[in-house]
């Protein structure tokens, strides 16, 4: 047993088993002499309802997820690369494959006695759009052992508003030329093709950029309010957490009471054995002086007699 199958395991239980198996685990491990791995077996935390969705979409629909975890390192590809052709298109499909991957785990979670109720659902969906975000979040969720839902510290990138273009391979910038003194050339006043490549570069930049200004207004908003909803989980998962530690303490206690009771019945056991036996030798005692008495009036007779 080590602490990975462990996890794989608790991970894949529903809400519900999750205490008592990881309890029995534990327990297990600290019978067997491995403290290190019961104690780690003891710190992981049941999933709330909305990481157990997340998770269970992980172990049921592996496809649908290797194509959300593909179109995140698109996504965060065309951010680096400044694609707002590409970006426009990735995002199209992150809201389709988001949309059909939440509605996906509404249906498992129904399906396993567990219906999500409106703020889960967010959550599952605050979850999916990390992994789109961010890589490490990617690789949490895809591990398939999340304990709470996940939601991305920050968005993709911003682009700046006066960001240079990426600077081109020296064989495919135009060469300055000598003025064509011919009277075909091009007019003092008109730009040069090079020129105007740059301009239009340049233009795509700024109107990504305001986009971005825009989305990234909207995610300090979304970010925000998900703070509040992340205090208010870090509160219930510090009192989660200290009630499982007292269930964990309590199922040792349980198992320690249930030692001292094979006991105390095994000391019962022996003292109404020993009374008993005390019982019985009293009776002999009495029976042997009886005897004894008996004996010795049988004795005294004889000589009374002569």
């Amino acid at each position: 047993m080590d602490v990975e199958a462990v996890a794989d395991e608790l991970y894949a239980l529903r809400p519900e088993d999750f205490t008592a198996a990881r309890n029995a685990r534990a327990a297990q491990a600290r019978k067997a002499g491995d403290r290190a791995l019961a104690e780690a077996i003891g710190r992981m935390r049941r999933p709330s309802l909305s990481a157990w969705a997340g998770n269970l979409l992980v172990r049921e629909r592996p496809e649908e997820v290797r194509r959300l975890l593909r179109l995140g390192e698109g996504l965060r590809q065309a951010h680096r690369e400044l694609d707002g052709a590409l970006l426009r298109e990735l995002s199209r499909r992150q809201r389709d494959v988001i949309g059909a991957l939440s509605r996906q785990a509404l249906h498992l979670a129904a399906e396993a006695g567990h219906p999500l109720g409106a703020d889960a659902q967010r959550e599952v969906e605050n979850t999916l759009h990390a992994v789109v975000a961010d890589a490490g979040a990617a690789g949490e969720w895809a591990s398939g052992r999340l304990d709470r839902p996940l939601s991305a510290t920050s968005g993709f990138p911003a682009v700046a508003e006066g960001a240079a273009p990426r600077r081109e391979p020296a064989a495919s910038r135009p060469r300055p030329t000598a003025p064509d003194p011919s009277p075909g050339r091009p007019s003092p006043g008109r730009p040069s093709p090079g020129r105007e490549k740059t301009e239009d570069r340049q233009e795509r930049l700024r109107r990504l950029a305001g986009a971005r200004r825009e989305a990234d207004a909207a995610d300090r908003e979304l970010r925000a309010r998900e703070r509040e909803a992340a205090d208010a989980r870090r509160e219930e998962d510090t009192a989660r957490e200290r009630a499982e530690r007292l269930e964990l303490r309590v199922a040792e206690l349980a198992g320690e009471l249930h030692r001292l009771e094979d006991e105390h019945r095994q000391a019962l056991a022996a003292a109404r054995t020993a009374r008993t036996r005390a019982r019985t030798a009293d009776r002999r005692v009495r029976d042997a002086a009886r005897r004894a008495e008996t004996a010795a009036a049988r004795a005294e007779r004889p000589t009374e007699t002569a």
